[in-house]
C-alpha cells in the first residue's frame, strides 16, 4: 500500500490556524484583489462599444490575474515557511509571468484534452499537474519542467488530492453560505492548506530527475 504523503486533516488545520493568526492581513489582501479584479470590469462597462479598448482591457485583466495568482503562491509559501509576509508580495513574482503564462496554457490544453477523452483523464491530469505554479515560484522551473515535476510529486497521491479538492469545495460553499463573509476565512484556509500539501509532497518525493514523458 502506498503511504500517505500528506494528511488532509493536518493541511486544513494548518490553513485554518494560519488564517486565524493573520486574519486581518487576509481581509485586506482579499479586498485588494477584489478591487484589482473589479477595475477592468468597471472600465469595460463604460467602454464596451470601443473594440480596441475592450481587447486591451481584457488582456490587462488576464495579466493582472496571472500576476495575482503568482503572488498568492509566494504568500502562501512564505506563511508555511514562517517568513515575514507583506502585501507587496502579491506583485513580487511578476518577472515569472511569461513562464507562468506558458505553463498555464499547457496545463489547460492537457486538462481539456483529457476531458475530451471521456472526462476522467482530464480530472486525473488536472490533479497530477496542478502544482506547476508553486514549482515556478518556489524553484524557478521552466513551464515543461514544472509540469513534469508536479507529475512526479503527485505520484501515488492523486486519490488523496481528489478528496482534498472535494473538502476545499465544501469549505468554499460553506464560506459562501455564511453571508459571503465566510469567504474571508475559507479562501485563506484553502490557500495555506494547498501550500502545506505542496511542501509535504515535495519533501516526500525522492525522484532525483525529471522524467521526459508526461503520462497519466
Amino acid at each position: 500500500m502506498t503511504p500517505q504523503k500528506f494528511s488532509k486533516k493536518e493541511a486544513i488545520s494548518f490553513g485554518w490556524q494560519t488564517m486565524k493568526d493573520n486574519f486581518w492581513f487576509f481581509v485586506v489582501l482579499l479586498i485588494i484583489i477584489a478591487l484589482i479584479i473589479a477595475m477592468p470590469e468597471i472600465i469595460l462597462h463604460f467602454a464596451k462599444d470601443i473594440l480596441v479598448l475592450v481587447i486591451f482591457i481584457n488582456i490587462v485583466s488576464i495579466i493582472l490575474s496571472l500576476i495575482i495568482e503568482l503572488g498568492l503562491y509566494k504568500i502562501s509559501l512564505k506563511f508555511y515557511d514562517k517568513e515575514k509576509v507583506k502585501l507587496s508580495d502579491l506583485f513580487a513574482c511578476w518577472p515569472l509571468l511569461f513562464k507562468y503564462l506558458i505553463a498555464t496554457v499547457l496545463y489547460v490544453l492537457i486538462v481539456m484534452g483529457g476531458l475530451i477523452l471521456l472526462i476522467v483523464p482530464g480530472i486525473i491530469w488536472g490533479i497530477k499537474y496542478q502544482f506547476y505554479g508553486y514549482l515556478i515560484v518556489d524553484k524557478g522551473l521552466r513551464p515543461i519542467a514544472a509540469l513534469k515535476k508536479s507529475g512526479q510529486i503527485t505520484k501515488g497521491a492523486k486519490w488523496n488530492l481528489f478528496l482534498l479538492g472535494l473538502l476545499f469545495a465544501g469549505i468554499t460553499i460553506l464560506g459562501v453560505l455564511i453571508l459571503i463573509i465566510g469567504l474571508f476565512a475559507a479562501l485563506p484556509t484553502i490557500l495555506i492548506a494547498s501550500a502545506f500539501v505542496y511542501r509535504k509532497l515535495l519533501a516526500f518525493s525522492k525522484v532525483p530527475e525529471i522524467s521526459s514523458e508526461i503520462s497519466v
